[in-house]
């Protein structure tokens, strides 16, 4: 194993053993924005494992996430299940999902792609809308746990701490290998004999996984879990912006991209309510015209550049 290689994860150990003891020397404010921070970098992360190699812009996080949140809420309001099974339900289920919606649609590319992605997690939210109102009963779903805040953090520290190392391990990997020349070139990718196809299909599958299961942990949070709140589209566009905000030509990147704008996001909010929407807008301007490649891809164009000046 190369020497930058043991620094890489040493760093990252350092970093979530740091970001462990968060909870434990903040008040209740700053524990919320942790936990807000800490269900981004999760979903951001495992979106970066299928989007970044591959390039394909994905918007149905809100879909598997809603499941997650949605199946917590029906089995522990409806069936008395513990949250537990049903967690793991979920993440199966997403994963199942994933891998149909994968199966249907990856031979799309481009704006195709994104296009359906965006209108699958609608359409989700709205079956799933339609399902509540004519056959439960009832709007919403009640979600009842001892867990607190600082429980919620520390699972979702672990979901990040899983996907990154998934990740890592990927990125060595023949599967990572294959990723990389679909993403310069999936033309060339298929020709070479690499099955384009079952390759998007197994990474897309892991990032609904782990989308449905942070939807799992962060209901219990909410307590009442509604359709339109779970399955926002809001929750999509926020994960692309902060993971290409970041970079996501490397796994670590979206955390640089999380932390800085949910807290620009959150002050906005709580003081310019009515322009929240035109920092979306304003954010992905930035990105597309002056951050193409994030924070991460411009420290390291500066690194270059400092260095063909010595």
């Amino acid at each position: 194993m190369k020497a930058s290689t043991v620094q890489e994860l040493i760093i990252a150990a350092i970093l979530a053993f740091l970001a462990a003891l968060w909870p434990l020397v903040v008040d209740i404010y700053w524990l919320g924005i942790g936990v807000d921070v800490m269900m981004y970098v999760a979903l951001a992360t495992s979106w970066v494992l299928f989007s970044g190699p591959t390039h394909y812009i994905s918007l149905a996080t809100a879909a598997f996430f809603g499941i997650g949140g949605f199946l917590v809420g029906s089995g522990m309001s409806d069936y008395e299940a513990s949250f537990w099974s049903m967690a793991a339900l979920s993440a199966c289920v997403g994963a199942v999902l994933a891998a149909l919606i994968g199966l249907a649609t990856l031979r799309l590319s481009g704006v195709y792609f994104v296009i359906f992605t965006l209108g699958l997690a609608e359409m989700i939210r709205n079956l799933v809308s339609w399902i509540q109102n004519n056959f439960l009963g009832s709007r919403g779903l009640y979600v009842f746990t001892d867990f607190t805040d600082k429980h919620l953090y520390w699972m979702l520290l672990g979901v990040a701490v899983a996907v990154y190392l998934l990740g890592w391990i990927i990125s060595r990997s023949r599967l990572g290998f294959a990723l990389r020349i679909i993403g310069g070139d999936e033309t060339v990718a298929r020709h070479v004999g690499i099955d384009t196809a079952k390759v998007k299909v197994i990474l897309f599958t892991t990032t609904g996984f782990f989308a449905a299961l942070v939807g799992a942990i962060i209901a219990p949070r909410w307590s009442y879990i509604e359709p339109n709140q779970v399955f926002s589209p809001q929750l999509s566009f926020f994960v692309v912006i902060m993971a290409l905000l970041g970079g996501a030509g490397r796994l670590w990147g979206p955390v640089v991209g999380v932390i800085p704008f949910l807290l620009i996001w959150n002050w906005v909010d709580t003081n310019f309510p009515n322009q929240s929407i035109l920092v979306l807008g304003i954010a992905f301007l930035v990105i597309v015209y002056f951050l193409p490649h994030g924070v991460v891809g411009r420290l390291e164009q500066l690194r270059i550049w400092s260095r063909t000046l010595k």
